[in-house]
């Protein structure tokens, strides 16, 4: 395993972490004896799986379910001063609901404290100044940070950039969990900022939300060969240095296979890398034109600006990725969580285009006469049945 320093606050992270919300019994608390032996067997094979390999960071959430009680009956049989634990807490306009829930976090870890915990979801405005009021949620997670149950204080967010960018300005956290890979880089200024304030930096899902890559499509495995499109991104994100560790959602121990593959590749990134970006950037151009790709997202309204609430950047940006890499599965998986995902996933479907006028939505686009069509034939081929957040299931 490499580790790096995370950010101020001076932990050894481990590239690649262990997150904790693809191995759990349930995604509702459930009681401890209603928990399957088997399924807390293998809770406990994956983190001594990851401890074998040097992954000693563990991250989980009070929004994973059972994940937090599970893990509680392995840690404290851990040396604690040789494992980081994470947890992460959603922020709400009541602080007392808020520290009953941080509470609850550490009572079912069966820990005297967590080395990180991330307010959990700072998704809007709101949510961040729920966060961030007089007596709010974060005046709540540094008390408990006085009383030496938490060590460090982050956020986890699916936000759009300008509040990711007005959360790190704050200089109130030490690190930030976010979205960031080689299909969706649009977070780097966020990542660029919290390296200035010396925050951690967290990738979140690079593997699942950054293409499914455990299930690619056929061109694009060719295109990232000879690498694997996982150890392709894995590659891609660590070669910069102000990434830190990626989340890997293990549900098994053999979970962690291929991204090991990336280790000994990483001091050879800069012959690696060039040669398959150039064949993706290619395949790119090849499929969607070079002006589109340079200008698709000029002038693109937010949902909140769209009449019907549609979530235009995201639309295209799941027609790119149909066209230019054949990933028709992840962009349909992802397509039909719009209308459904709240503030995690925002905004609606292009499936009522003949009852809005997008005109004065697009009047800054330098493709308002054709994104209309864009987003219909985006919808006849993806449109399908709604899907929801795995933690809603």
């Amino acid at each position: 395993m490499q580790y790096r320093r995370f950010g101020r606050t001076e932990l050894q992270m481990p590239v690649l972490s262990c997150g904790g919300m693809r191995y759990q019994h349930s995604w509702k608390d459930v009681p401890q004896s209603e928990i399957p032996r088997k399924n807390q067997e293998n809770v406990e094979a994956v983190v001594r799986q990851a401890l074998a390999m040097g992954i000693n960071h563990i991250e989980t959430a009070r929004g994973y379910g059972t994940s937090e009680v599970q893990l509680g009956r392995i840690l404290p049989t851990l040396p604690r001063d040789q494992v980081i634990v994470q947890t992460k807490v959603a922020p709400t306009s009541d602080p007392a609901e808020f520290r009953q829930t941080l509470q609850q976090s550490l009572d079912n870890l069966s820990l005297d404290y967590v080395d990180l915990l991330g307010i959990h979801g700072i998704n809007t405005a709101e949510l961040l100044d729920f966060t961030l009021r007089p007596g709010g949620c974060l005046e709540v997670a540094r008390a408990f940070q006085r009383q030496g149950r938490v060590r460090y204080i982050g956020f986890s967010t699916h936000a759009p950039l300008h509040v990711i960018q007005a959360a790190i300005a704050t200089g109130s956290f030490d690190y930030v969990n976010l979205h960031w890979y080689y299909i969706n880089q649009d977070n780097w200024p966020a990542i660029a900022a919290a390296t200035q304030q010396d925050m951690g930096v967290f990738i979140i899902s690079p593997t699942d939300k950054g293409g499914h890559l455990y299930n690619p499509s056929q061109k694009l495995v060719d295109l990232c060969a000879p690498l694997s499109p996982i150890v392709f991104n894995d590659l891609f994100c660590l070669s910069h240095s102000q990434v830190h560790t990626l989340s890997i959602g293990a549900a098994r121990p053999s979970d962690f296979d291929e991204h090991l593959k990336v280790l000994p590749l990483l001091a050879q990134a800069d012959e690696l890398l060039p040669p398959i970006l150039e064949r993706l950037e290619n395949a790119a151009i090849a499929a969607l034109g070079q002006d589109w790709l340079r200008t698709w997202k000029l002038g693109l309204p937010s949902p909140e600006e769209t009449p019907g609430n549609i979530n235009i950047p995201t639309i295209l940006w799941l027609h790119n990725l149909m066209k230019a890499f054949d990933m028709e599965a992840y962009a349909t998986a992802r397509y039909n969580l719009l209308g459904n995902g709240g503030h995690w996933f925002p905004g609606q479907k292009a499936d009522r285009l003949d009852r809005v006028d997008l005109s004065a939505a697009l009047a800054r686009s330098p493709h308002a006469q054709r994104i209309p069509r864009l987003l219909a034939e985006t919808h006849t081929r993806l449109g399908g049945k709604a899907v929801q957040r795995l933690s809603q299931s």
